[in-house]
């Protein structure tokens, strides 16, 4: 009987575990690469299976329609009370392959950039009304508005500065970003190695990187996703825009499978610390004490395409 009770309340916890929503910021670099449609795809999939909350999105682009594009994405899939921050005050430039088009075919609730909120203090209103320890920070772009939360002083949202709010409201930052364990990749040096360097050295909590190695063997938004998309939806625009369902490598994705299966697909580095030189290169420092971590290689990067496809287009099963 006592074996039989032990069985059962291990299930239950297993159960509760499984269960647990993660509460996410996302921050995106919306225009430039299609595999951030890709991430905001597969982060719907995820809410609507109740893995995580997406509790705003900062968008980290000078592209004039990446706001624009990011709202579309969250009428599209019935979640238009997200709210979207950016910097302000920056020039804007028109480049993107397909936040125009997307921006311009799908409602939306925002019609300028302007209309989105600071970056800066959405990012503080997000975390000040949280539980402590309970949000996670994803960034799939460079760090400006990151670096910009961590040096933001108290003000009318919250007493405490940005790194106190770190500190006290977030229990991981979750980053796809650098190339481990030396290297240089875009999100880290493109257009600013300062905030990577600011936001590297000075974060006060627990960090895992994916770096450009392991999206870059993962790849999606092929033949799959064409045949199984909606040819009306957001998504299926970008990536025919992009480059017409040829295949683009998995980097935001990753990070976001790590999120919710962090067991599964991926062994963590030694714990240690990403040093970020001035021209955005990254090296590592293995240290017993440190809060910062990269992801390997485990799982052949054929089998993680699959499930990271299948997200994207909205198919999720208990084990992902």
């Amino acid at each position: 009987m006592k074996n039989l009770l032990l069985s059962w309340l291990c299930l239950i916890c297993c159960e509760l575990t499984f269960a647990q929503t993660e509460k996410v910021i996302l921050d995106t670099d919306l225009d430039s690469d299609v595999d951030d449609v890709g991430a905001l795809a597969m982060l719907h999939t995820l809410e609507d299976h109740e893995r995580v909350e997406i509790l705003g999105i900062i968008v980290t682009s000078d592209d004039l329609h990446a706001p624009l594009c990011a709202d579309a994405i969250n009428h599209y899939f019935e979640r238009p009370e997200i709210p979207i921050g950016v910097e302000k005050g920056i020039a804007l430039r028109e480049f993107s392959k397909y936040t125009r088009s997307i921006s311009h075919s799908f409602p939306k609730r925002l019609n300028k950039y302007a209309d989105a909120e600071d970056a800066t203090r959405l990012y503080r209103k997000l975390l000040a009304k949280e539980a402590d320890s309970s949000v996670t920070i994803v960034t799939i772009g460079h760090l400006t508005n990151l670096k910009h939360l961590i040096q933001s002083a108290p003000d009318d949202i919250s007493k405490l500065s940005g790194l106190e709010l770190i500190r006290k409201k977030v229990k991981l930052w979750a980053c796809m970003g650098g190339q481990f364990p030396v290297g240089k990749e875009a999100n880290f040096y493109r257009p600013d190695p300062e905030s990577t360097q600011i936001t590297a050295e000075q974060w006060p909590g627990r960090v895992i990187y994916s770096g450009w190695e392991i999206g870059n063997e993962i790849i999606t938004g092929g033949d799959y996703l064409k045949k199984s998309l909606k040819s009306d939806s957001p998504v299926y625009m970008g990536y025919e825009l992009y480059n017409d369902f040829s295949g683009r490598q998995s980097w935001d994705q990753s990070i976001l499978l790590y999120l919710i299966s962090p067991d599964s697909y991926w062994e963590l580095s030694p714990k240690g610390m990403a040093i970020v030189h001035d021209d955005g290169s990254n090296g590592w420092k293995t240290d017993k004490n440190g809060q910062q971590q990269y992801l390997m290689p485990k799982t052949p990067p054929t089998e993680v395409a699959k499930i990271i496809d299948a997200l994207m287009v909205g198919h999720y099963r208990a084990g992902f």
